[in-house]
């Protein structure tokens, strides 16, 4: 029952990659993989629906759940993990369940995805309300575990939307938007790993950071919310308030000693000569975005 599902059809076009030599077998699959950015471009405006969707349910109190299976779920449960320290949200904001629990990211367990109970018990678990917004990952569009789960978020009164990789999905009738961007067939019949899982990641990566931006965790294009955990991201953080604020490496890493190490503070405290308390209130005022700021600028410092 598989031949209507754009996943699982055979690629003519790789059909005899076996007897390519290394060379000539990546270029086929590189070929093949510049196919997505364009399927992802064709799904624009459902991505638009789904993060202005996920934006309004955060500004309600909400949490955005990803649930997959296989490949998708953990595709999902990365999206969740880097949105803390990319953005500074608690971990709770962002949420991913995958199939056969967190164990089954790092070891396959395929027969998960066949139970439909399991996707509202899992649901059920996390308290999940129709203050939440769910996006049911699955590249077939059928997986029983997220369609499971899709109908226990519908009848808790959430949105719903879907993120297959095949037309006529059978989620798309579970889901409030459907997010279908379409690459044909896989390099290997079958493997939605590579393409399917590819353009996956793509939307994924526009959801969060789409929702992110919305929500004033991006000023510019810096992550003015990111925490600084090593060294690598402390360093991170003096250049963002140095290019931020337009200050020296000197006066960036003082304005950040004296926020407690946030990047967003330190930067309002430059941009409009406050002190750390008061750059803390006009960013409450703001709704924690920078550039709603209504102040006059501080004159440029050194």
């Amino acid at each position: 029952m598989l031949d209507h599902i754009d996943t699982e059809k055979t690629n003519p076009a790789t059909r005899h990659i076996d007897r390519l030599g290394t060379e000539d077998m990546l270029r086929l699959i590189n070929r093949e993989d510049q196919k997505v950015a364009e399927a992802v471009a064709q799904v624009l405006p459902q991505v638009a629906q789904a993060v202005d969707i996920i934006y309004r349910q955060m500004q309600g109190g909400g949490r955005l759940v990803y649930l997959g299976s296989g490949t998708s779920g953990r595709l999902g449960v990365l999206d969740a993990a880097e949105c803390p320290p990319t953005f500074g949200v608690d971990p709770a904001l962002v949420v991913a369940l995958i199939a056969g629990g967190e164990g089954a990211f790092v070891r396959a367990r395929e027969g998960a995805e066949d139970d439909r109970a399991a996707g509202a018990e899992d649901l059920r678990a996390i308290d999940f309300s129709a203050k939440d917004v769910l996006v049911g990952i699955a590249a077939s569009g059928r997986t029983p575990y997220v369609i499971g789960g899709m109908d226990y978020a519908a009848s808790v009164g959430a949105p719903v939307i879907a993120l297959v990789c095949t037309a006529n999905a059978d989620m798309a009738s579970h889901a409030q938007v459907t997010i279908a961007p379409l690459s044909g067939p896989e390099v290997i019949t079958g493997s939605t790993r590579m393409k399917s899982g590819t353009a996956q990641k793509m939307v994924l990566n526009m959801l969060s950071t789409g929702v992110m931006v919305k929500l004033g965790k991006v000023y510019g294009n810096l992550m003015v919310d990111m925490k600084a955990t090593n060294d690598k991201l402390r360093e991170r953080a003096i250049r963002i308030v140095m290019q931020a604020a337009d200050v020296s490496r000197e006066r960036a890493a003082q304005a950040l000693a004296e926020a407690d190490g946030h990047c967003k503070p330190a930067i309002v405290s430059l941009l409009f000569g406050l002190d750390y308390q008061s750059a803390l209130a006009a960013l409450n005022r703001a709704q924690g975005r920078i550039g709603d700021i209504d102040l006059p600028r501080a004159e440029a410092q050194a």
